[in-house]
Parts: structure tokens; sequence; C-alpha cells
């Protein structure tokens, strides 16, 4: 999938990545807008995980939405 369909898919999964990082608010969603570093930097920065850890995050979250990155 490239970066235009992430970001178009990014409407319609909000609410499946509010599911699995209920800390995240409307304007985090804004900022992060379908782009996985963003992603990995917003786990980072809301739940205190290095970097190692909000990627195998966002790597588990992509395994179980294959359909989205």
């Amino acid at each position: 999938m490239n970066k235009d369909e992430a970001s178009g898919n990014w409407k319609q999964f909000k609410g499946k990545v509010k599911e699995q990082w209920g800390k995240f608010t409307d304007d985090d969603l804004t900022i992060v807008e379908g782009k996985r570093d963003q992603l990995v930097g917003k786990i980072q920065e809301r739940y205190g995980y290095g970097k190692e850890s909000a990627e195998t995050e966002v790597n588990d979250w992509k395994t179980r939405n294959k359909y989205w990155w």
C-alpha cells in the first residue's frame, strides 16, 4: 500500500487505532494522519515506550489489520 492509500484509509481506521491506543486524542490522530513514523512517536509519547517497543506495537497492530500500511 502506498502513502496515498494509507492516508485515505486512515480516516476509515481511526476508530481501530483509538481502540488499540485509547490515550490518543483526536488531535493526536490528526497529527499522525496515516504516517507510520508519527504513529510510533505518539505511542512513545503517550505510553512512555521506547522506540523498539512502539515499533513492535505498530507491527503487531499492522499484522492484525493487514489491509492498512
